[in-house]
């Protein structure tokens, strides 16, 4: 008897490992929040947004970007929300810094190590579009690399348009990284987009 109660003490304990393991990877990812896109630097930008802001901006249009195209809208906005997750540990690395260290070694390192402890299941789909992502063979993977782009573009535009012009030097390059149809269409439109006309025609403005 003493030896059945031994191995269901046991079993709570790897069951209760499972979610601790869990928190603590939602905690780490919680750091994105404090790691800054240090790219926007170059650019005269002191504050500029959180890694975590940019992904959570990134799954949206990855999301609406794959109804455009047709694709399979979950996967690719799974994509394009866990693509910097390795950042929580290395932090940003502006293109400057990339140019003369190569960090992805390090980026694959760093994500084989955040998802080791965490539930098998977890841990396999983690893993398959993460390399669906980094291969860009499925339209998926391409669709979520468009709307990581679109999503800087769009950012520089509304810094931009915040007195930032600097951060115009960011339109020369990055649309030439953009695929597909939509995303293409859409940076159209944000060459001569307010970014601040949306709120406008919310807020009803007295007389």
């Amino acid at each position: 008897m003493k030896s059945q109660g031994k191995k269901k003490s046991t079993k709570k304990k790897k069951a209760n490992n499972t979610y601790v393991n869990a928190l603590n990877f939602f905690a780490e990812a919680g750091l994105l929040k404090h790691v800054k896109r240090s790219g926007w630097w170059v650019a005269g930008i002191k504050d500029p947004e959180s890694v975590a802001e940019h992904s959570f901006r990134c799954a949206i249009i990855a999301y609406y970007l794959a109804h455009l195209e047709c694709v399979d809208a979950s996967r690719t906005m799974l994509m394009a929300l866990f693509n910097d997750i390795h950042e929580a540990r290395i932090n940003d690395l502006h293109k400057m810094g990339h140019y003369y260290i190569d960090f992805r070694d390090a980026e694959k390192k760093v994500f084989a190590d955040q998802i080791y402890r965490l539930d098998p299941s977890v841990q396999k789909d983690m893993t398959h579009f993460r390399k669906e992502y980094e291969a860009q063979k499925t339209k998926e993977s391409i669709v979520a690399r468009d709307a990581d782009v679109l999503e800087c573009l769009l950012q520089a535009k509304e810094y931009v348009d915040n007195g930032y012009t600097k951060a115009k030097k960011f339109f020369q390059k990055a649309p030439d990284f953009l695929h597909t149809v939509s995303a293409k269409k859409i940076w159209k439109e944000v060459k001569t987009w307010d970014s601040g006309s949306w709120w406008e025609e919310v807020v009803k403005f007295e007389r």
